[in-house]
């Protein structure tokens, strides 16, 4: 008598992607390289400038520049005058710094947003794609157990995946819900 394996054991690693997924990976990183390439200058700089100060290397510099001024300002470093012993200076530079950032990161939000706009139409599309296949083969499986005179034909649920769903009734419903 043989047994079987356990169920819960996974089953063996795969020595590599399906080819369709190897050719969908590829695709989406030319993909994204293409929109890298479009970028203008603005928007390159914009996002280098988001991407390094989004890092702990910005926080660290702060925190040398921001802690020196403060401490020499303050007094308490020997043989520095102190050029802003009110912190007008420092407030100001914080400010226009702040000023910048925050339309840097605007930008590359912008255009984040724009990119993510893009891939939720191409989700939607497919959601919609599928749902069509998969009600056509829902229908052609109860016509195949109609003739074959098998029950499931007569399934309330089976009824309700062959209709067709129209989206913008979908989206009518939910902006009402709302």
């Amino acid at each position: 008598m043989t047994t079987s394996p356990n169920p819960t054991y996974p089953p063996p690693p795969m020595d590599g992607l399906a080819p369709t997924l190897d050719r969908n990976i590829a695709s989406l990183r030319q993909r994204r390289q293409r929109e890298q390439q479009r970028a203008t200058w603005q928007e390159r700089l914009a996002d280098a400038i988001t991407l390094f100060t989004g890092s702990m290397t910005f926080v660290f510099i702060h925190l040398i520049v921001f802690g020196f001024w403060i401490i020499a300002n303050a007094g308490f470093v020997p043989g520095v005058r102190p050029w802003d012993p009110d912190f007008v200076m420092l407030a100001m530079v914080a400010s226009v710094e702040a000023i910048f950032l925050s339309t840097f990161v605007l930008i590359s939000q912008n255009r984040m947003a724009a990119v993510a706009d893009k891939r939720a139409d191409l989700d939607l599309q497919i959601s919609l794609l599928a749902e069509h296949e998969l009600t056509k083969v829902a229908t052609l499986l109860a016509e195949i157990a109609k003739h074959e005179g098998i029950g499931a034909a007569a399934d309330k649920e089976l009824e309700e995946v062959q209709r067709e769903i129209s989206p913008n009734a979908v989206l009518d419903r939910l902006e009402k819900e709302e």
